[in-house]
C-alpha cells in the first residue's frame, strides 16, 4: 500500500517538466511578437493594449479583492453582525454605477481615437517615400511582388529598416488574414478585392508572418519570414534576386496557384526543399500581374509585358550593376532557393 501511495506523486513529477516547458515556449524572444514590437504601429498597439487593461482594472481589481473578503467575513460561523434590515445608500449606489459608466465612456473615446490613429489604410509619415509591395494569398502561401523592382519572392519578405512600407493585398483563392505580429495591424485579404496596409520596421531583425484566417488543411503551414535589413542589404537582395530569380511565367504561376505551401512550390520548380523557409525568388515579373489576379480574369500571358527590371531613382537607391561586377560577385548558376539563415 505504501508503494501505491507514492505513485501519484511520481506521475506529477513526470509530467511537471514537459508541461512547464510547453507553457514557457510562448515566451521565446528569438522571434519578436506582439509584446516585443519592432515598429511604430506595433508599439502604439502595445501601448493601447496596456491602457485598456489599466482602465478595465479600475473595475476588476475591487471586485477581485472584495469578493474573497466578503465571503470570508460572512462565512458560516463567522463573527459578522447579522443585519437583515438595511436601507439603501444613495451615495453608495451612485458610486457603484458612476465608476463603471465613467470607465466605459473613457474607453469609448480612447478606442475611437486610437482606431482612427491606427487605421491600416493611413500612410506612415517618413523622410523617404514608401516602398510598394503587392501581396497575393494562395492555398497555403504568400507571393510578394515588388512592382518597382520587377521581382517577387515566396517564403520571405525583405523590407528596409526605417522606411514606410505600403502594401496592396488580395487573395487568389479564399478569405485570408495577413499578420506580422512584431510590426502590427492584422488585415483581411479577400478575393477580387484590394486591401491596404502600411507598416514600418524600426530595427533590423527576423520576424514571423502568418495567415490568421483558417482556409483549409494547410492553414498552419501558411507562414513566412520577414527580414528587416539596412539599405545596403536590401540593395544586395534586389540585385541578387534579379540575377538568381526564376522568371515568373505561365508554367511557374500554374504551380503557385495549386494547393500547397512554399516547399511544395519549390519541389515542383526543381529547387532544394531542405530549407525550412522555402525561400523562392522570381525575376522578371510581368507588369500588372497583381491587378490581373485581383480582377479574377484569365491571364493572357502572351499579352503581358515583361521588360527588364528597371529601378526608379526616386524610390530606391539600388544602382545599376555593371556586367563585370555581376560575373565576379555572384554565381549566375546559383539557385533561387536559399538556405534559412542566409542573408536576404
Amino acid at each position: 500500500m505504501s508503494g501505491q501511495g507514492k505513485q501519484p506523486h511520481r506521475s506529477v513529477k513526470r509530467y511537471a517538466l514537459p508541461v512547464s516547458l510547453a507553457l514557457l515556449s510562448g515566451c521565446d524572444t528569438g522571434m519578436p511578437g506582439f509584446m516585443n514590437p519592432q515598429g511604430p504601429i506595433a508599439e502604439a498597439q502595445r501601448h493601447h493594449f496596456w491602457v485598456v487593461i489599466a482602465l478595465v482594472m479600475i473595475v476588476v481589481i475591487p471586485v477581485i479583492i472584495q469578493t474573497p473578503l466578503i465571503l470570508w467575513r460572512y462565512r458560516y460561523r463567522g463573527h459578522a453582525v447579522y443585519r437583515p434590515k438595511w436601507y439603501m445608500s444613495r451615495w453608495l449606489d451612485i458610486i457603484m454605477w458612476a465608476v463603471p459608466v465613467l470607465v466605459v465612456v473613457v474607453l469609448s473615446v480612447y478606442v475611437w481615437r486610437q482606431t482612427h490613429e491606427l487605421d491600416p489604410y493611413r500612410p506612415i509619415a517618413g523622410d523617404r517615400p514608401p516602398l510598394e509591395i503587392q501581396v497575393v494569398g494562395y492555398d497555403w502561401k504568400w507571393l510578394f511582388i515588388y512592382p518597382e523592382q520587377g521581382i517577387a519572392t515566396m517564403g520571405q519578405l525583405v523590407i528596409p529598416v526605417d522606411r514606410p512600407i505600403s502594401f496592396e493585398l488580395t487573395s487568389g483563392t479564399v478569405l485570408q488574414s495577413f499578420f506580422i505580429p512584431a510590426l502590427g495591424s492584422q488585415i483581411d485579404v479577400m478575393n477580387r478585392m484590394v486591401t491596404r496596409l502600411h507598416l514600418k520596421a524600426d530595427h533590423p531583425g527576423r520576424f514571423e508572418g502568418k495567415n490568421m484566417q483558417y482556409n483549409g488543411e494547410g492553414f498552419h503551414r501558411q507562414r513566412f519570414i520577414t527580414r528587416a535589413v539596412d539599405d545596403k542589404a536590401f540593395d544586395d537582395f534586389v540585385r541578387r534576386t534579379r540575377q538568381q530569380g526564376r522568371a515568373l511565367d505561365q508554367s511557374a504561376y500554374e504551380i503557385i496557384a495549386q494547393k500547397g505551401d512554399n516547399r511544395d512550390v519549390a519541389r515542383e520548380l526543381g529547387l532544394d526543399t531542405r530549407d525550412t523557409d522555402a525561400v523562392i525568388r522570381f525575376s522578371p515579373v510581368p507588369q500588372g500581374l497583381f491587378h490581373i489576379i485581383m480582377n479574377g480574369s484569365p491571364i493572357d500571358w502572351s499579352a503581358l509585358d515583361v521588360p527588364p527590371p528597371q529601378l526608379s531613382a526616386t524610390r530606391t537607391s539600388v544602382p545599376p550593376t555593371p556586367p563585370d561586377e555581376t560575373s565576379s560577385s555572384l554565381d549566375p548558376k546559383s539557385p533561387s532557393h536559399e538556405r534559412k539563415e542566409a542573408q536576404p
